[in-house]
């Protein structure tokens, strides 16, 4: 498939696409007219991209987890600093997990509270203090 098909499956810019080539995680061949051809599967390595670079990793690391992660059995096959990358990530995705999670229960409590009590006839609702 061309870089528009590829584009618009993934529903990442044709920028975006050219630029994980440069970075070594996306890979096409060239027709004889210099258009790009991607394979069957781009879109689905394309996802693992987004995935990852949502995660906080950067290309570099990313360039090193995608033959793992795109293996046919389904097993990761990664060196141990590789590993320890990793885990550092995912350590930071928990924390960033736990703070979503906070922000999400001050957000659900102020919510819930300004809808328990009416709001006054001179149109302001309750005075709400946050306190952490």
């Amino acid at each position: 498939m061309r870089i528009g098909e590829l584009s618009r499956r993934s529903g990442v810019s044709p920028r975006s696409l050219r630029y994980y080539e440069e970075q070594g995680l996306l890979e096409s061949t060239r027709t004889s007219g210099g258009h790009r051809e991607y394979a069957d599967n781009a879109p689905d390595v394309v996802w693992r991209i987004q995935v990852l670079f949502t995660a906080g990793l950067r290309s570099d690391k990313i360039a090193e987890l995608l033959p793992c992660a795109s293996s046919c059995d389904g097993r990761v096959l990664a060196g141990p600093d590789l590993v320890a990358d990793l885990r550092e990530q995912r350590d930071r995705i928990d924390r960033l997990i736990a703070d979503l999670r906070a922000s999400q229960e001050v957000i659900d409590d102020v919510i819930g509270y300004s809808t328990a009590v009416p709001v006054s006839a001179g149109g302001a609702g309750p005075e709400i203090v946050i306190s952490g």
